[in-house]
């Protein structure tokens, strides 16, 4: 199949902005924040002073921790209750008898 101008067009556009470092995706979001990721992204492709406070910024937000191991233990161990005789217990009920 030959190799229209188009699409040598495309590879040779595409290559362009690998050499820059940049690559194209694409995101799925609201239509009303259409521009917003848009001058972001704009943005963030400069490569500035601005680009880097920005993308500071943004990784302090998004930033999530991962779940540790050992979360509840320790919540309880922070526990008010903590030290407290508690005595916890629960009847047993050998339950009712259904006729089937």
């Amino acid at each position: 199949m030959a190799d229209t101008a188009q699409k040598r067009a495309l590879r040779n556009y595409r290559a362009r902005l690998t050499k820059r470092g940049m690559g194209r995706f694409e995101v799925l979001g609201l239509d009303t924040d259409r521009e917003l990721i848009r001058s972001l992204a704009k943005q963030l492709a400069e490569d500035g002073a601005d680009a880097e406070r920005l993308r500071s910024t943004l990784h302090q937000t998004m930033a999530t921790e991962l779940p540790r191991k050992g979360g509840i233990l320790a919540a309880l161990r922070r526990s008010p209750l903590v030290g407290t005789d508690l005595e916890v217990k629960r009847t047993r009920v050998t339950g009712r008898k259904v006729d089937l």
